[in-house]
């Protein structure tokens, strides 16, 4: 039986490193064309080689993603190579870890242009060469921060909650276009994403916060996004049992959850 992703042609954005690396690996592995996009040509010519797909069957298209007027002529570049884009997958990201009194407009202006605006960018781009070929899927990495906001990632809770309002009424109105959107929400991921997190002057925070380190392998998360793409979940929640908890608390006890997260405000 043929695999369901042999053969897609699949953009993924933060490509470098992380959730977008793992993706990448489990993609080639399943037989996808990729596009590798991020800021690091180095880092996407070395995901390229580990991909140990065939040349022609990867394009690495280096992209700082807040450049948004590169969107539609990075889109034309991909539509060049492989003649169509069948999976547009948005995981570019950077976190944030400071206080709102802190915190510096200039930083919340670069969390929602990297986190909201730049995927808004490339799908006005893509979306109307899959209108064309009547078929595509956006599949948007976004976070339990999406549902849940926290404390010390105000800029970043906002980036991800506007997320879900955007790509739940794209999902309405492209439906009969056969295009389809599945938000993905990861928990706790072993990766650097508090490493490279935002403190509140934009420079680098630089510390591996505890429960990343303890959080689930990236390898296994692409697994699990790519398995509710498949199965055109429309969102689907990877993590840990607290993480999971917290989305349903909010929705059914809010009162409770606020409570817990006061609890969690450092000193």
């Amino acid at each position: 039986m043929k695999n369901y992703f042999a053969d897609k042609v699949v953009w993924i954005t933060g490509a470098s490193s992380g959730i977008g690396e793992a993706l990448a690996l489990e993609l080639a592995r399943q037989g996808a064309k990729l596009v590798l996009s991020a800021r690091r040509a180095d880092e996407l010519e070395r995901v390229k080689a580990a991909t140990t797909l065939p040349a022609d069957n990867v394009l690495v298209l280096p992209m700082d993603v807040t450049d948004f007027g590169l969107a539609p002529v990075s889109a034309a570049k991909v539509i060049a190579r492989f003649g169509r884009i069948d999976m547009m997958v948005h995981n570019a990201g950077i976190s944030q870890r400071s206080f709102v009194k802190d915190t510096s407009l200039e930083v919340y202006q670069k969390l929602m242009d990297v986190d909201f605006f730049s995927t808004v960018a490339l799908t006005k781009a893509v979306l109307p060469y899959m209108t064309r070929q009547k078929s595509g899927h956006f599949i948007v990495i976004s976070s339990v921060a999406g549902k849940v906001g926290t404390p010390m990632r105000s800029g970043y809770n906002a980036a991800k909650h506007a997320l879900h309002g955007f790509y739940d009424s794209l999902r309405s109105e492209v439906f009969d276009d056969n295009i389809r959107v599945t938000v993905a929400c990861p928990g706790y991921i072993k990766t650097n994403v508090s490493v490279n997190a935002l403190d509140e002057k934009g420079n680098k925070y630089g510390q591996m916060d505890a429960n990343q380190a303890k959080g689930m392998p990236a390898a296994e998360c692409a697994r699990k996004v790519l398995k509710a793409a498949q199965q055109d979940r429309k969102e689907v929640f990877i993590g840990g049992v607290t993480e999971k908890a917290a989305v349903y608390l909010r929705r059914f006890f809010p009162s409770f959850l606020f409570k817990m997260v006061r609890r969690n405000v450092p000193e």
